[in-house]
């Protein structure tokens, strides 16, 4: 089986300590930083393929932290919080959150949502090997996680992969902004759908694919291969 690091960025010593007994007998090799600045060493020397994230840490903000995560390494990313307000919630999710948990919470719901996070990602153990896509000069590794125009590598956030991949695997067809926040997020998004707006603006700089990437006005966005 494949084995599965996790990385846990939770300043509250008991509760890393908990989080990192559990997913260890669930079978993740785990890791716990106390610190943000903890965090950015171990994410560099371990590169795990999850983090747990509290977003009260005592150096730097855990949303800070999030961003640079997401970015740098493309690493999925779970909040652990007490914050429990849906306004805390959506701005944890618009800045690339793939989950949020809220304080206290029940070991098994974490285990779950590890294991659904990871499995949207393709990173469970057993998946078949996809072949790369092509759209325009890019080209898309499902597999690695891979993205490269022009023989450039580019760099996605889990999330616009995720929303890359919807689109490619559907051309032609028609999303709206409701439906790509419950394929690509996975959940019922509460919150405001220009999450996907702004996603869809990123892919398209990133990808120089605004002549691919439709805007279907009063409905969502398309993809719509190139021709010849």
């Amino acid at each position: 089986m494949e084995e599965i690091r996790i990385l846990i960025i939770e300043d509250e010593k008991p509760i890393a300590d908990i989080l990192e007994y559990d997913l260890s007998r669930e079978g993740f090799l785990v890791n716990c930083a106390y610190t943000g600045a903890q965090g950015m060493e171990a994410a560099e020397a371990l590169r795990p393929q999850l983090v747990l994230l509290d977003w009260m840490l005592p150096d730097i903000s855990g949303v800070d932290l999030l961003k640079y995560l997401t970015e740098r390494y493309n690493i999925p990313v779970i909040m652990l919080t007490a914050r429990g307000a849906v306004e805390d919630k959506v701005y944890g999710i618009s800045c690339g959150a793939d989950d949020y948990i809220t304080k206290p919470f029940d070991l098994r719901e974490v285990n779950v949502r590890i294991r659904a996070v990871l499995r949207r990602l393709g990173k469970t153990p057993g998946q078949e090997h996809r072949e790369q896509l092509k759209m325009q000069d890019a080209l898309i590794c499902e597999e690695g996680r891979s993205v490269t125009l022009h023989g450039q590598p580019v760099e996605l956030t889990p999330k616009e992969f995720d929303l890359l991949l919807c689109l490619l695997h559907h051309p032609g067809q028609v999303f709206t902004r409701a439906r790509l926040l419950d394929t690509v997020w996975g959940y019922d998004f509460v919150g405001d759908t220009r999450t996907v707006d702004i996603h869809i603006q990123r892919l398209r700089k990133k990808l120089h694919a605004e002549k691919t990437i439709v805007t279907v006005f009063g409905v969502g966005y398309k993809y719509v291969p190139e021709k010849g």
